[in-house]
């Protein structure tokens, strides 16, 4: 009970809508009419988007013909032709080719009530997407985080799976990988066909490109973040990602502007990290994000796919690091967090 207290605490409006007392966001932007074409310059989209999310925020809920949500997926759809998705930004037409990511279309690997995320999510409905932006060496879903699998679904087939998902009780929809981010646009065109007012999960690695950080704007309710690293040399050794701190801390901070979000933010402890990773991570999260936020400061790391490689990181943590993890998380004063 003290824990669901504590989440309640830290995410108000999530509780709010599976209260019945709000609504996801999504079902606000579908309510922001917007006169758009298509085919009009990207640079045009993008301002009618801006203009769209300003009524967002000023509760302008006039409905039109096309809506917010229509003009977002318009951009993804746009953005694929070259793919700027993740910041990565391979520049990859995946309407024809798969990007740096593995991804061209959608790939749902799996899909169901997940049981074993943070207790206030469960059951989560949660749709595991292959393919993604890092290449980390010790993936514990490597087979699909790594390779193409899957089913392609039609958006409108998925949306009625959330709403089955939704009716068999279901609180919100979780959507993971691999990474979420290369599927930003089906994901919007699901959302357009969805009837039911189940919360959005963006369960990512927050490496996304300032353009899917403005389309994720009004659309996300939690960010379940997964913060890695403290710094560029073990991003770039152990996940093959460039420029990894000012990437992830540049995406919590604008999604922390973001309409209406809240935050659940992962980290793992990895073995010999605490003080280059753990600790600074904490550190940001206090000071920039409150220390009120909740975080999931796990214990679960074990030496998956390439880890032997690396013997550093190829073992178990051990008690005194689980320890210390804990001493950092009460010296920082981090008032939300669950350790384990």
């Amino acid at each position: 009970m003290r824990e669901l207290e504590k989440a309640k605490k830290a995410l108000p409006k999530y509780f709010a809508i599976l209260e019945g007392e709000d609504v996801p966001n999504f079902f606000l932007v579908r309510k922001v009419g917007v006169d758009f074409s298509p085919d009009a310059p990207l640079d045009d989209l993008w301002t009618k988007h801006g203009e769209g999310l300003d009524r967002l925020r000023e509760n302008d809920l006039r409905e039109g013909p096309k809506n917010l949500l229509d003009l977002k997926v318009a951009i993804a759809e746009r953005i694929l032709e070259s793919c700027h998705l993740c910041e990565i930004k391979c520049g990859v037409n995946r309407k024809r080719d798969i990007g740096y990511c593995r991804v061209r279309e959608s790939l749902v690997a799996s899909d169901f009530l997940h049981l074993g995320e943070e207790p206030e999510l469960v059951p989560s409905y949660t749709i595991f997407f292959s393919g993604c932006n890092f290449r980390c060496v010790f993936c514990q879903n490597w087979d699909i985080s790594q390779f193409r699998v899957g089913v392609p679904y039609d958006p409108h087939i998925m949306a009625r799976k959330i709403e089955l998902a939704f009716a068999e009780g279901a609180k919100n929809v979780n959507f993971v990988g691999g990474e979420p981010t290369p599927n930003l646009p089906f994901i919007l065109e699901t959302l357009r066909h969805v009837r039911v007012p189940i919360p959005v999960i963006w369960n990512s690695n927050m490496y996304m490109s300032e353009a899917a950080m403005k389309l994720l704007d009004g659309i996300v309710d939690i960010y379940l973040g997964d913060f890695k690293w403290g710094n560029d040399e073990c991003a770039l050794k152990y996940s093959k990602a460039p420029r990894y701190w000012a990437v992830v801390t540049r995406n919590f901070l604008l999604a922390k502007g973001h309409f209406r979000a809240e935050f659940l933010i992962r980290h793992l402890v990895m073995p010999g990290h605490l003080e280059c990773c753990t600790r600074p991570i904490l550190e940001w999260v206090a000071e920039n994000l409150g220390r009120d936020v909740r975080v999931n400061v796990m214990f679960q790391y074990r030496p998956e796919y390439k880890a032997d490689e690396y013997p550093e990181i190829n073992r178990l943590l051990w008690g005194e690091e689980m320890e210390r993890a804990e001493m950092i998380v009460k010296e920082l004063g981090l008032r939300n967090a669950l350790v384990g």
